[in-house]
């Protein structure tokens, strides 16, 4: 009752900052991802050929990096909710940016494993803090409406950064055996500016801003809007807080291993090289635009027809991925898979703070969407090898391809019933938070008269 108080009493305060400044947040969010996901995660295969030679080492105990990325940023995520709500978003931000420059420092002046290692921490605890979990809950603070557009977008730009990396790092990489060097310190430089402008621009929300409280059962909720939710404590207590838990942890390992694998796939059966560099270049440019495209079909037809969308995309692409050959159907089926298989991927992405959001709501938000993140990337950490174990048996990747398939195709349906649960509890707390209002309001009209 006291919280439905505040929230009726929040019109009458005072604003401290325009309804606007919410879009100087989204476009700080924006340049962010472009520049943490772009210039720190997308290029990390540009840097082998040179790093492993250089150090004189395995490229499997190199790729241990990799895997502590993962790891770090699996573990950091389990603990966001509270670090979020004592630290605030801001002081998260300038924290992640500073780790991933030191990440950059170490890989750059590393001379054996210890600082690639050390530079897998940062770059887990960095990504932790500047990409889709930090972003999720800044769009879901500052933006009441059209959160899966806003989202979509802010999330497309990582394929916007890979492409600027492309141009602007590749051939810095290229240019002699230790020019990596000079690219990790071009990339530490531009994030030093990135901290600046979050330094002086960004403002974590405050509780006074430019946004009328809306009043429940008034009018019909768009799609795309907030509700209040359940505590964090009662959402651990739901049977399909757990299902949504499995399947988020499924999604990330069949969608990450299928993906991590796919280019080698193309080359083992034998299709031409340019014609394999041709479907990652198309894989990526579909990737911007059906980040964006996702959150905009979550505003307009909501959860269920768009997390169904994206499942059966992805089932369809991983039989087409299976039947690829060196032939002209088959490079239809590459070239098919290398579009839709973007459509797929927003499922481990920003469809998680949506999850979090939809299925649970405000109240246990941050730790929903930390624990969600956290499972996605176990996810990761297992698809691939996985995908490894498969050709390794079988001597192709055509089993992983028809598994993930199968998986997905269980994913999606289980799903529908973990929103129909969902739809049941937030029924039951619109209901419960009408009544209160009711009952308020007319405890104000007696106390007027």
């Amino acid at each position: 009752m006291e919280e439905l108080r505040e929230q009726l009493n929040a019109q009458k305060q005072e604003k401290q900052l325009p309804s606007w400044y919410k879009w100087v947040i989204v476009g700080l969010c924006f340049i962010m991802v472009m520049l943490c996901l772009g210039f720190c995660s997308s290029p990390y295969s540009w840097y082998i050929n040179y790093i492993v030679p250089y150090l004189g080492v395995p490229e499997s105990l190199y790729s241990i990096g990799k895997s502590i990325r993962f790891i770090t940023t699996a573990v950091v995520n389990l603990f966001f909710g509270f670090l979020v709500s004592k630290f605030g978003t801001k002081k998260l931000i300038l924290t992640g940016l500073c780790c991933l420059i030191g990440s950059m420092l170490c890989n750059a002046f590393a001379t054996d494993l210890s600082l690639i290692y050390v530079g897998g921490v940062l770059l887990g605890l960095g990504l932790a803090w500047t990409t889709t979990t930090i972003v999720g809950f800044v769009v879901n603070q500052w933006c009441k409406e059209n959160k899966g557009t806003i989202m979509g977008a802010i999330l497309a730009s990582n394929g916007l950064g890979s492409t600027i990396a492309t141009f602007a790092l590749k051939p810095v990489i290229e240019r002699t055996a230790t020019s990596f060097k000079t690219s990790y310190i071009i990339v530490a430089i531009t994030l030093a500016c990135v901290a600046v402008l979050i330094l002086f621009f960004y403002k974590d929300k405050p509780k006074k801003f430019g946004e009328p409280v809306e009043k429940p059962g008034k009018k019909k909720a768009k799609r795309g809007q907030s509700w209040t939710g359940i505590e964090f404590k009662e959402a651990i207590r739901k049977p399909y807080f757990y299902v949504a838990l499995v399947c988020i942890f499924f999604t990330g390992m069949v969608l990450q291993s299928i993906t991590g694998v796919a280019t080698p796939h193309l080359q083992n059966v034998g299709l031409d090289k340019s014609f394999v560099d041709v479907t990652i270049i198309v894989h990526s440019v579909a990737l911007i635009t059906f980040k964006f495209l996702t959150g905009f079909m979550y505003d307009k037809w909501g959860l269920r027809k768009t997390i169904t969308t994206c499942a059966i995309s992805g089932v369809i692409v991983m039989v087409l991925l299976a039947l690829v050959s060196n032939s002209a159907l088959g490079m239809v089926y590459a070239i098919t898979y290398s579009v839709f298989s973007s459509l797929a991927l927003p499922l481990e992405t920003i469809m998680l703070p949506i999850y979090a959001n939809d299925l649970f709501g405000e109240k246990a938000y941050g730790k929903t969407l930390g624990l969600f993140v956290s499972v996605n990337t176990a996810g990761y950490a297992l698809g691939a090898p996985l995908a490894s174990l498969c050709k390794d048996i079988s001597g192709s990747y055509v089993f992983s391809f028809f598994l993930g398939a199968a998986l997905m195709t269980v994913i999606v349906i289980v799903m529908q019933f973990v929103i129909n649960a969902s739809k049941r509890e937030r029924k039951r707390v619109v209901e419960k938070e009408e009544a209160e209002r009711l009952a308020i309001e007319q405890e104000q009209e007696v106390a007027a008269n």
